[in-house]
């Protein structure tokens, strides 16, 4: 499954909010050096109850508005 995301780094805390035809995930990790990549690839996975190696970042890896395929629901 794909799902289109807009990601709002440095929240107090992570959420997961839909929004039209995709999501807006709060995360609280910086936009520097990957590390909110990283943190969203593990906040999915935990949220959808797959392994990390099921997310993958499809596109947007320097963008707030990524494309992330999840594998294995």
């Amino acid at each position: 499954m794909r799902i289109n995301l807009k990601i709002v780094p440095n929240a107090k805390q992570a959420k997961i909010i839909s929004e039209g035809d995709g999501y807006k995930v709060y995360i609280p990790a910086p936009a520097v050096d990957g590390k909110a990549n990283a943190y969203l690839i593990k906040f999915l996975a935990g949220h959808f109850g797959v392994r990390k190696s099921a997310v993958t970042l499809v596109r947007g890896e320097t963008s707030r508005h990524k494309v992330v395929e999840i594998t294995g629901l």
